[in-house]
């Protein structure tokens, strides 16, 4: 009985328009819930997976129909990072006389990243599909996707460590800057961007306009960063 309704309504369920409005209404509903609750573990995008997954499943709706229907709010992730660039020009005095230390940071950041992830799944048996999903984790997703597409990964795995990065990077991001002593905004901003990506960047912004900005700033030239070193951790795999 239940199969029948589902098969009927199915149709209904993958087009575009339901999955897009369905897929914005769980955000939405979960800026309200945070909002309401400022709870740190109940992040929006937490949220809105934990309807949506269940919902795919139960409706028999398959990942490549989900993706090529809500395909415009992968395409908008671009763009809304490059709208950053706002947010950092509002900062622009904060970077004066830091470029050195910001690019080094980045880029310590990076070799950090890439290395200890890939070298960890390494030592547990990983191969090597699995080990170039892993090593573009820490930037945002259309880079992500596309680094670990051309060593050999699956995009779509990659996309989902993204995610998972992004969200333990923006859950206990804040709390372990703040019991390691980490004051300076500056400071604060690169750690969750070059970490956390958009979703560092989201969080940092509740922190502060200046660590918005700067995470910002760190996610375009982490992604750069890595773009450079990926190719180079291949030999690791």
């Amino acid at each position: 009985m239940i199969n029948s309704i589902l098969d009927q309504l199915r149709p209904i369920f993958s087009s575009e328009v339901f999955l897009l409005m369905f897929s914005m209404g769980t955000f939405l509903l979960g800026v309200l819930i945070y909002k309401r609750t400022k709870i740190t573990l109940l992040q929006p995008l937490l949220i809105s997976m934990v309807i949506l997954i269940p919902f795919l499943k139960i409706t028999g709706i398959d990942y490549p129909t989900f993706f090529q229907q809500t395909r415009i709010l992968n395409f908008m992730l671009g763009p809304s990072v490059v709208a950053l660039g706002y947010v950092l020009y509002e900062q622009i005095e904060q970077i004066k006389g830091n470029v050195i230390s910001i690019l080094t940071s980045v880029f310590i950041g990076s070799v950090v990243g890439i290395g200890s992830v890939v070298l960890i799944a390494k030592a547990m048996g990983a191969d090597r599909m699995l080990m170039a999903s892993l090593a573009p984790k820490s930037v945002t997703t259309p880079i992500a996707m596309s680094l670990s597409e051309k060593s050999g990964g699956a995009p779509a795995l990659t996309a989902a460590f993204v995610v998972i990065c992004g969200i333990f990077g923006g859950l206990v991001g804040p709390v372990l800057l703040r019991k390691m002593g980490i004051k300076s905004k500056i400071a604060q901003g690169l750690a969750m961007g070059s970490s956390s990506h958009a979703l560092g960047t989201a969080r940092a912004m509740e922190m502060g306009a200046v660590e918005g900005a700067i995470s910002g700033l760190a996610i375009g030239i982490m992604g750069i960063m890595t773009a450079l070193l990926v190719p180079f951790a291949e030999h690791l795999f």
